[in-house]
């Protein structure tokens, strides 16, 4: 069995037992979280999609840990122009592990 849940502006396909790195959640480590907006949800040949969720479903996840990607960096440079400008950034996310898929 595995669903289509959608989080921090991105979707993901889930299974039982699966890890995943998604955009920060401000919950604690240890504690659970439920995913309301599942799209699709898969039982073997039983396939329900919803319009644009599927009612009555929801998934459980179990927050393991929150941290920051590794730096991104941005470099500007304009030829001929001693101009430079040099970024970097880390984006912060939140690892979860799925507990449940309640269909």
């Amino acid at each position: 069995m595995y669903a289509v849940i959608k989080t921090g502006g991105q979707q993901f396909r889930v299974e039982q037992g699966t890890t995943l790195k998604i955009e920060k959640l401000e919950i604690e480590s240890g504690k659970k979280v439920t995913f309301k907006e599942v799209l699709m949800v898969a039982d073997g040949d039983n396939v329900r999609v919803g319009t644009p969720f599927v009612p009555k479903v929801t998934v459980e996840a179990k927050i393991i840990s929150q941290g920051k990607e590794k730096k991104v960096h941005i470099l500007k440079f304009r030829r001929r122009k001693h101009s430079m400008k040099q970024q970097g950034h880390r984006q912060l996310f939140t690892e979860i592990e799925i507990v449940k898929i309640k269909a």
